[in-house]
């Protein structure tokens, strides 16, 4: 399992160069490397956390993407999700080719911030919560989580990621690429709606969970 991802980490993170640098038009581009090793320095840091402390998680988490989602409703999502994810590289990318906006340097040191911010969201997700599926699924042996970040909104993952993506774009020095952050937002909104009739149907406890976590994402907001 190990290896699997590793091989997986190591196809996201060639993926991603490919992402960045095939539209940029060029590999002499500073942002672009800067983010993607604090990309993937970040995600193997927290690959080698799994693969140590819990090897079930890290299991759950290697099967991921349209393929493994079960309902076609998710598949379809999940196929949005990517495109929506990529687009906030590959503009940002386009950006950088044809010089479309010149953000100040502050911007994007803010934006690397808020992608560590995400992953540190996530793996405190993780840390928390050994049953946190790439896929929507009710393993064996599941309860609820209620402690943690899931004390605050009952999606913490997704908040989490909303903020890493939300930093892409300026990681990258790119204005412009932060259109594609509204059509990610409204992607994940309807992934956790979903998700949420699921684990209501199958996963004893989580309506009184979400009686008593009112919020999804932002606390006080929705």
């Amino acid at each position: 399992m190990t290896v699997k991802a590793a091989l997986g980490l190591t196809n996201l993170v060639v993926v991603l160069a490919l992402a960045l640098f095939a539209p940029a038009g060029s590999v002499r581009w500073t942002y672009g490397w800067v983010f993607l090793g604090i990309f993937g320095a970040s995600a193997l840091a927290i690959t080698l956390y799994l693969a140590r402390m819990d090897p079930a998680l890290l299991q759950r988490r290697t099967q991921a993407g349209p393929v493994a989602e079960k309902e076609r409703s998710q598949k379809i999502i999940q196929g949005l999700a990517s495109l929506s994810f990529v687009s906030t590289v590959v503009i940002p990318a386009l950006d950088h080719r044809f010089g479309w906006s010149h953000p100040p340097l502050p911007v994007v040191i803010a934006g690397d911030a808020l992608v560590l911010l995400g992953f540190l969201a996530v793996f405190l997700v993780f840390r928390e919560n050994t049953f946190t599926s790439s896929v929507i699924e009710v393993a064996a042996g599941q309860r609820v989580i209620d402690s943690g970040p899931y004390a605050l909104v009952r999606h913490p993952m997704y908040a989490g990621a909303l903020v890493l993506v939300a930093g892409i774009p300026m990681a990258l020095g790119s204005v412009v690429g932060l259109a594609a952050f509204p059509p990610f937002v409204g992607v994940i909104a309807w992934r956790l709606l979903d998700e949420e009739r699921f684990l209501v149907a199958h996963l004893v406890g989580y309506a009184a969970y979400s009686q008593r976590i009112r919020w999804r994402l932002i606390p006080h907001v929705w």
